[in-house]
């Protein structure tokens, strides 16, 4: 039975902003490409044959980011706007608690942004959308065994930043 455009594409709308926002570091460059994206989806929807509508809408996603902004994806690190992120705290936990959770979320979100692009895209689509390895290779364009490379390299890389950002004076709680 066929779907509506509204059926399959909406529903994903936020990890297409996600994605976006993630490849571009700029909530309204993010805007933008996800615009881009969807105009892109709806014109060639009647191609879309029933498979994985998130994977394919990101597919779309990452094309229409390179499209505008040609492998300018290594560039200077900037920050990911923040307006529209979650800030909610777990209420489950104490405020020193809920603290310490903040500043950690701040410190792995400030040091996945230092990554280059190849390693960043692949950790975002693995960890924060969930998407399989297969999803993720057909996605970035690459084979099975070079998603899985990419990202032991990006968690290397990202724990040794980590490990960098705490012994040179990260907080770990209270002295």
């Amino acid at each position: 039975m066929p779907r509506s455009f509204e059926e399959v594409v909406l529903p994903h709308l936020d990890a297409a902003f996600n994605y976006a926002r993630w490849l571009t570091k700029n909530d309204a460059d993010a805007e933008d490409v996800v615009q881009d994206a969807s105009v892109r989806a709806l014109r060639f929807f009647s191609s879309f044959r029933g498979e994985d509508a998130r994977a394919w809408l990101l597919t779309i996603v990452r094309n229409t980011w390179y499209g505008r902004f040609p492998r300018r994806a290594g560039g200077g690190v900037t920050t990911v706007a923040e307006e529209n992120a979650d800030h909610r705290a777990d209420a489950s936990l104490g405020p020193e608690a809920q603290l310490i959770q903040q500043q950690t979320v701040d410190q792995v979100r400030r040091a996945l942004e230092t990554l280059p692009t190849d390693f960043r895209e692949v950790l975002v689509l693995r960890e924060l959308e969930g998407l399989s390895y297969k999803e993720i290779a057909a996605i970035v364009g690459i084979p099975l065994g070079t998603v899985m490379s990419r990202l032991a390299r990006a968690r290397e890389r990202l724990s040794g930043v980590l490990t960098t950002s705490d012994s040179s004076g990260g907080h770990r709680g209270m002295p």
